[in-house]
């Protein structure tokens, strides 16, 4: 071991010893080079297929990669595809793979690939994000019964080349298959063990990191895969994750050196943190939205002005400008601005009345809908008890029980995990949400209106009209006519509001400037194999 390494094994021995002082079993002392991340909240699985959060992607993308990966930056770059053709009509790529192999040595092949795909279409695996691949030929119909997983469009013409036929143009395809829900799997060891395949002494991977120890609500420990084909340029040996759920507690152990990162605090900090230690606070604009759900399904709900009278009733400004405090910018759209291959205008026809007056035409609306003091308009609005979540919503509350006395919204918090597990079971009347692009494009945020992306249409909105303008937008390969068509069912969207736009978020960190590497970027992505310490030398790091 080198001078260097034995110094930070040091300090990751007495970091390790902190964090098993702050409740839980803290992770053993290492020699290796090791990062602790904070990562908001519980896995609710790391199989590609079931995941569906934020803070899942953290550590699956640290697991596998896909035929595109991220850069520093969040970019699409060449993962698994070593060089590809797109057809003239731009429906058919086609994809040489590098050689790869999975961490037992076996070779990752197209096969892998097929069989992910096919598994994850398949209704039997239960996959809540299928929706995201519907571009993919006979996705939708496989994922809903109506056709066998043979039947989608993705082909091995041998092992080292992949086929996929689209279903439209999709100019977002290499930052789609940067998504963990394309990411290759391990057919023999899936087929062996099953739903069990994940636990870690089944586990392969082909990422730089391979899972070994998941001790629920304390730790998820990976360790470097020396058959992950970029090992040699990664200098972390060891990554633990933390489901930071207490956020200002986890920036008092990023503070204390027990976490080197946090991937959240509290806007309301925000000026202690930049007073006490400035050089930590990473604060960037987020390809996101932050909006709540209502369930359409509900007869309460079911007409557009009673959820417009909801949506107008919020003061986005006052949230973000004095509850959040963290640079969000109030939003009256579900797409955020600055997104790739689109315009602006979009946004709900009253963004532009004051708030009071908004209120009184609420008021207006919800008595038309035979709401008043002798028929009281009740209802539970729930959200999530992370980050500034539970600060947010006695604020809504207020707005809305300021439209009149008669309005009376109840307040349920939940676990995160909980939470989006009743959104996708249409388990809920009202409840906060958000949405982080899984790649930059409307398309990626408007599909959340699809009725056939049901369960991630949470509110199950269902306008036939709607989805034939993203179809057709969809099928349009002029880039502007496109948007304009992608534009035109946004406002029907917003108009229709089966979701409340509330602000578009920042992303918020905290990183020890020790840490290298750390990119801010639009999607909040920082794979661990970019990260390195201000205080190891990378060239020693190597796999010796």
């Amino acid at each position: 071991m080198t001078r260097t390494k034995l110094l930070f094994a040091m300090l990751a021995s007495a970091s390790a010893l902190a964090l098993a002082g702050c409740g839980g079993e803290g992770p053993p002392p290492s020699d290796e080079v090791v990062i602790h991340r904070g990562n908001n909240a519980e896995p609710l699985s790391l199989d590609p297929h079931k995941a569906s959060g934020t803070w899942e992607n953290n550590i699956i993308g640290d697991m596998f990669v896909g035929l595109f990966t991220e850069d520093p930056d969040a970019h699409p770059v060449p993962g698994m595809a070593e060089s590809w053709e797109v057809s003239d009509d731009s429906l058919t790529w086609t994809f040489h793979l590098r050689e790869s192999y999975w961490s037992d040595g076996e070779p990752v092949t197209a096969g892998d690939f097929v069989y992910a795909w096919r598994r994850i279409a398949n209704p039997e695996t239960g996959a809540q994000y299928v929706s995201l691949l519907y571009p993919i030929v006979g996705m939708a119909a496989v994922s809903r019964g109506e056709a066998p997983p043979e039947a989608i469009g993705v082909i091995a013409v041998d092992d080292r080349t992949l086929e996929i036929h689209l279903e439209n143009p999709a100019p977002y395809l290499p930052g789609l298959l940067t998504h963990y829900t394309t990411f290759p799997l391990p057919q023999h060891i899936v087929e062996q063990f099953g739903d069990e395949w994940v636990r870690p002494e089944n586990i392969e991977v082909n990422g730089p990191y391979k899972l070994i120890d998941w001790r629920t609500n304390n730790f998820v420990h990976l360790s470097r895969n020396s058959y992950f084909f970029d090992d040699a340029n990664s200098c972390i040996d060891e990554v633990y994750y933390y489901p930071t759920v207490d956020n200002s507690a986890a920036g008092r152990r990023v503070r204390n050196g027990e976490l080197d990162l946090n991937m959240e605090f509290p806007g309301q900090q925000m000026e202690f943190l930049r007073r006490e230690i400035p050089d930590y606070v990473r604060v960037h604009p987020y390809m996101g939205t932050v909006y709540f759900s209502i369930n359409t399904t509900l007869e309460q709900f079911s007409d557009p002005s009673v959820r417009n009278a909801l949506g107008m009733a919020i003061d986005r400004e006052f949230i973000a400008n004095e509850i959040l405090r963290a640079g969000q910018l109030p939003a009256y759209s579900l797409v955020p601005p600055g997104i790739d291959n689109y315009v602006s205008g979009v946004e709900a026809s009253w963004a532009d009345i004051p708030v009071e007056q908004r209120r009184a035409t609420a008021r207006e609306l919800l008595t038309e809908a035979g709401y008043g003091p002798d028929n009281p308009f009740r209802f539970e609005y729930t959200y999530r008890a992370t980050a500034d979540n539970p600060r947010v919503a006695p604020v809504v509350q207020n707005d809305w029980s300021a439209i009149a006395e008669w309005v009376q919204p109840e307040l349920i918090v939940n676990d995160t995990q909980i939470h989006y597990d009743n959104l996708r079971a249409s388990d809920f009347e009202i409840a906060d949400g958000g949405w982080i692009a899984d790649y930059n494009d409307p398309y990626n945020f408007l599909f959340l209106g699809e009725f056939r992306s049901v369960p991630m249409n949470y509110s199950r909105y269902n306008n036939p009209e709607y989805d034939a303008l993203v179809e057709q937008a969809n099928r349009e390969q002029d880039l502007g006519v496109r948007a304009g068509l992608l534009a035109q069912a946004e406002q029907m969207l917003i108009d229709d509001m089966p979701i409340i736009p509330l602000v578009y978020y920042v992303n918020k960190n905290l990183v020890n400037p020790r840490v290298t590497g750390w990119v801010d970027n639009l999607t909040d992505i920082h794979r661990t194999r970019y990260l390195c310490f201000a205080d190891i030398d990378r060239s020693e790091t190597a796999t010796e």
